[in-house]
């Protein structure tokens, strides 16, 4: 079991947004914002189709898994989208996130990825990596503006994004 998930908070709040554990209720909003074409072809792990039943698998079985830190964002109760942190083989943890295409350009993205960074720091992370498809400028620049340098680029291997070219991003934190 990591460390460093122990440490992180169960919720964080910020100027707009909460972000808590993803729970059941939880599930229609996630199926129905992910089950969208325009989310998908952004992300590497993400079913297409999207349907209810894989919602309710990622709430049971991914959210709680030891490789993952997964909290649902959440604006007035509304769930707008998932933001994390794995630990599946990253070193340094890795930040993901998504939101669901009504709340795009609302500034919710980096809100809650700079929430999800300090968390991270707070709780003695040395460094965090993230990385975007090189055609998905929104989110590589919600990363810059939470922080991150592009490093690289690389070639997905795997997932929905095999074969396409990916932007590697890094936050060093000051020790």
């Amino acid at each position: 079991m990591n460390a460093l998930k122990h440490r992180l908070p169960i919720s964080i709040r910020t100027a707009r947004l909460v972000l808590t554990p993803p729970v059941a209720a939880h599930a229609p909003a996630i199926a129905r914002l992910a089950d969208n074409e325009n989310v998908h072809r952004w992300m590497a792990r993400l079913p297409f189709p999207y349907r209810l039943s894989d919602a309710e698998f990622f709430i049971a079985e991914i959210v709680p898994s030891p490789d993952e830190y997964a909290l649902a964002i959440t604006r007035d109760g509304e769930f707008l989208g998932i933001a994390g942190l794995s630990f599946a083989g990253a070193a340094p943890p890795e930040l993901g996130y998504w939101l669901g295409e009504p709340h795009w350009g609302c500034g919710y993205a980096t809100e809650a990825a700079r929430a999800m960074v300090a968390a991270a720091r707070t709780a003695g992370a040395t460094a965090l990596c993230s990385r975007a498809l090189t055609a998905n400028a929104g989110s590589r620049h919600v990363l810059e503006k939470a922080g991150f340098s592009e490093i690289g680029t690389a070639i997905a291997a795997d997932n929905n994004l095999a074969g396409q070219e990916m932007v590697l991003m890094r936050l060093d934190f000051p020790q």
